[in-house]
């Protein structure tokens, strides 16, 4: 059993965080903000100040201003990916609804037939489950949609393409790993991408879009699932340990080489641009840490930038 916490008021959480070392120059600054932004979600952010895992008070000079520059450049961070993770999903489900709808029909009992999916044994129960779930959003929908509303009440059904309109990001990419291997290509060839790396790209892109929307710590998260290697590692001369790229693997960075390859030229080029101002406009507000700390956190090298180039 762990130690209950108390509630604590305002200037209790000061002196806390001035007893672990930080320097608190405006309290009447510093309470307002804690009372906006809470206490525990600003004190998610304290790691990167920290002397060490087990010297847990921050580095000398470290203020208050600066742990919450960092809260909100990850915020700010947090809204660029997400705008673009909602470009990239929209212009999947768009992909995916033609193509079904053009192999298979438009309505839902011609899309949802069983005979469309994979006739792997293995996936008998997933292949089942999704077309469950999707014929439940068919029925949940059509009374609170207005555009399955709509066309429920003036053609008596729901074509494929207005119904990738409410399935999660999730759901689109379960139905992309039961589609027939000849239907995996097609959608997967749009973007010049093997079904494998396709696939492992959209549970990516899911994962990080839940992050996004819920307002998790993004900046230095890591994921369970990897990428594979790409030649964006070995052009950006990426560093190896233990045969595995330092970069770009399991964190944000191998967020942005899936941008790279989802997103169009110019839509990665402003990602980029955005992103880079963020990243200058942290450094002018960060004195204790330097900015290749975060950057390292980020899974980011320091050429990061020249992505944008490359083909």
């Amino acid at each position: 059993m762990g130690i209950n916490k108390e509630f604590k008021k305002l200037d209790e959480q000061i002196e806390i965080l001035r007893n672990k070392g930080l320097t608190v120059n405006d309290p009447k600054y510093a309470k307002d903000v804690l009372l906006r932004e809470n206490y525990f979600f600003l004190n998610g952010y304290r790691h990167i100040f920290m002397k060490s895992m087990t010297n847990k008070t921050y580095i000398e000079g470290t203020t208050f201003e600066e742990l919450y520059s960092l809260f909100l450049f990850d915020r700010s961070f947090r809204n660029i990916l997400f705008k673009n993770i909602l470009t990239v999903e929209n212009n999947v489900k768009s992909i995916m609804s033609y193509q079904l709808s053009m192999q298979y029909g438009y309505h839902e009992k011609d899309y949802l037939n069983r005979k469309n999916f994979t006739n792997n044994q293995e996936k008998n129960k997933q292949v089942n489950d999704v077309i469950r779930k999707m014929k439940r959003q068919i029925k949940s929908n059509a009374e609170s949609h207005s555009a399955t509303m709509h066309y429920v009440n003036s053609y008596g059904y729901i074509p494929l393409w207005v119904l990738v309109k409410v399935l999660s990001f999730g759901i689109i990419g379960e139905l992309y790993s039961i589609l027939k291997r000849e239907d995996q290509l097609s959608i997967a060839d749009v973007y010049n991408l093997d079904t494998e790396t396709f696939a492992n790209y959209l549970v990516m892109l899911s994962n990080y879009r839940n992050i996004c929307a819920h307002e998790d710590i993004v900046f230095d998260n890591k994921t369970q699932r990897q990428i594979a290697d790409t030649k964006y590692h070995r052009l950006l001369k990426i560093d190896i340990t233990n045969d595995e790229y330092v970069y770009g693997k399991n964190d944000v960075f191998a967020l942005i080489i899936i941008m790279k390859a989802m997103l169009k030229p110019t839509e990665f080029k402003n990602l980029v641009l955005e992103i880079e101002h963020n990243i200058d406009n942290l450094e002018l507000n960060i004195s204790s840490i330097s900015i290749n700390k975060v950057l390292d956190r980020m899974g980011f090298p320091v050429n990061w930038e020249e992505l944008v180039n490359m083909k």
